[in-house]
């Protein structure tokens, strides 16, 4: 994989998530299976896992050690999965076949950028979000991403979260049917997230690598997020 960052960008902080049990051992960022829950979000690891890697890479909001603080409207946030939420739309899908009543929890956290707006109520972060899905290469494609939002003069930093939960039976007829590895790229080996925030404010610590999900199998498409992140961690 040719270099992901081509601009000057710095990353000023980052965190990796996997937590799931033993098959972490070794990789930046393992943790434990229980991650601290999210008021309002229920039943899916997907959202308590994007919010467990943010607060690692920010710190926790209003404290001394958040990095947005001072920089909220000019901090954007970028949001990259293959998948989403797929244990949320599974299960409002079996209910509304089984003719229940669809949970107004569930709704809204059916969207899946509703974490962000909790995280980003939380550090006064008023920039931009964004959600990208992309056919391959969305490691690449976020920080491509990013690198436009950082091009505007009004952002200063960006955060980029990768993100993707354990397949499931969705995920599986998907792979199957529609697409190939090659597509839609390696699968981690279970929940897993990375989040990198990035500036363009040192270009002498340039971002400059050529990556590679070889690095990080257990990692599978988040791979070159993951390498970014481990020696900033």
């Amino acid at each position: 994989m040719t270099t992901l960052l081509a601009p000057p960008r710095t990353i000023a902080a980052a965190a990796c998530r996997a937590p799931w049990g033993p098959a972490a051992a070794g990789l930046p960022g393992a943790a434990p299976a229980e991650l601290p829950g999210v008021p309002g979000f229920v039943l899916s690891r997907f959202n308590p896992l994007i919010a467990d890697v943010v607060v690692g890479c920010l710190g926790e909001p209003g404290s001394d050690g958040d990095l947005t603080a001072g920089a909220g409207a000019s901090t954007a946030v970028v949001l990259a999965t293959t998948y989403g939420d797929t244990t949320t739309s599974d299960v409002a899908t079996q209910r509304l076949v089984a003719g229940q009543v669809h949970s107004p929890l569930l709704f809204f956290q059916s969207v899946t950028t509703s974490i962000l707006g909790h995280l980003t109520k939380r550090y006064g972060v008023t920039g931009p979000l964004s959600c990208l899905s992309t056919g391959s290469e969305p490691a690449l494609a976020a920080l491509e991403f990013a690198d436009v939002l950082l091009d505007d003069e009004d952002m200063s930093q960006v955060l980029v979260v990768g993100v993707e939960t354990a397949a499931n039976e969705r995920v599986d007829w998907v792979r199957e049917h529609v697409g190939t590895e090659t597509l839609f790229g390696p699968l981690p080996h279970g929940d897993a997230a990375v989040a990198l925030l990035l500036r363009a404010d040192r270009p002498h610590e340039a971002v400059g690598a050529r990556l590679s999900t070889d690095r990080w199998p257990p990692y599978g498409w988040l791979s070159p997020l993951a390498e970014l992140a481990a020696p900033h961690m």
